[in-house]
């Protein structure tokens, strides 16, 4: 058997073919290697929606997963579309005049919808196996984003501020048990927008669009606490948290055709780093099981992130989607990301599924 010293040996006499050679192979691995790393998202599935008028935007999206059923705030139709995974196709939609968050509460086979219209405003709450509406909570002007407390069943939406005329906004707290409302925090803002509900704690996060601030919550005393200043980035509008780390993100809309995700500190309530994304950022998910966030941007792609530590972050990709394609979903369950395609133009009206690599 040759020792490794007579191969080396060999190789050189070779005139340094071998040498070349391999360095070939290893260049092509590293290459390969590269490409995978750069290329976390796959498309797997195409699922066309009913064509309605031109509109730029598309609302939230929710999963039904023992049911194989995805639901689409589709706001160009003005209704809510359920599509069956396992098909591909639409079921059915029904009517919501706007729909803004949507939310499927699994223990309930019940539909939470926001509705931003002006005839019937307010948390639309709907049976999820015939969809026929069971009751409406009435809430003030713009009833957008909500997140929902599994432990204590309770339902918290903002609403209020500027479209209710009013210089403070309101986060509702809705009782699913009862489908009541049962208390509210008052927030010094006219403009409010995701929030994020921490689970090893009374926290709640919450953006302050108009201040370009974090408002920090107290769900146990239903009280505001203080406010964090975002020092780079403009317009804050998703939001995501990473609890083993004591990190918050913070998507912004600081111009047209970029943004960036503001990194807070939790425990010092500081930014500390700002990554760069696409522009009209509109949904932001963590990923705590493989350390990515994914930024679904309206300037048409899914920019994703990986962390290498609670400071430092590398851009992975960004996966082209569509034109104002602001509205994504990660479902690590199903080890898959949906995006929320509007009808503007020839762009037609669709959901595109991904597979998370």
């Amino acid at each position: 058997m040759n020792s490794s010293h007579d191969v080396a040996t060999g190789m050189k006499r070779q005139g340094g073919k071998w040498t070349k050679a391999w360095l070939a192979v290893i260049l092509f691995s590293m290459a390969h290697a590269m490409a995978q790393i750069a290329q976390p998202m796959k498309l797997i599935q195409t699922i066309e929606l009913p064509e309605g008028p031109t509109f730029p935007f598309a609302g939230d999206l929710a999963v039904d997963i023992k049911g194989n059923r995805l639901f689409a705030a589709t706001q160009g139709t003005k209704s809510v579309t359920v599509v069956d995974l396992q098909r591909g196709a639409v079921l059915r939609t029904f009517p919501v005049e706007y729909a803004h968050t949507v939310m499927y509460m699994g223990d309930l086979d019940q539909l939470y919808v926001t509705d931003q219209g002006t005839a019937e405003p307010g948390l639309k709450i709907f049976d999820a196996r015939d969809y026929h509406l069971i009751k409406i909570v009435k809430l003030l002007a713009r009833a957008d984003a909500a997140e929902y407390d599994p432990q204590s069943k309770y339902f918290y939406v903002d609403n209020g501020g500027a479209a209710a005329k009013l210089d403070y906004s309101l986060l509702t707290i809705v009782d699913t048990t009862k489908s009541d409302v049962v208390g509210e925090i008052k927030i010094p803002s006219k403009t409010l927008e995701q929030l994020v509900l921490e689970h090893s704690g009374p926290r709640i996060y919450v953006n302050l669009e108009d201040k370009d601030e974090v408002a920090l919550l107290d769900r146990s005393r239903r009280t505001f606490l203080e406010a964090w200043p975002i020092t780079q980035g403009k317009r804050n509008t998703a939001i995501a948290l990473d609890e083993k780390h004591h990190r918050l993100f913070v998507a912004c809309r600081t111009g047209d055709l970029h943004g960036d995700v503001a990194v807070f500190d939790t425990q010092t309530g500081k930014q500390i780093n700002a990554l760069p994304i696409g522009g009209h950022v509109d949904d932001l998910d963590f990923d705590p099981a493989s350390g990515r966030l994914y930024a679904s941007c309206g300037s048409g792609e899914i920019d994703v992130y990986q962390q290498r530590d609670a400071d430092h972050y590398n851009l992975l990709a960004k996966t082209e989607t569509g034109i104002m394609a602001r509205s994504g979903l990660l479902v690590p369950e199903l080890h898959k990301y949906f995006s929320s395609v509007p009808h503007i133009g020839t762009q037609s009206a669709k959901i595109l599924v991904f597979q998370i690599q």
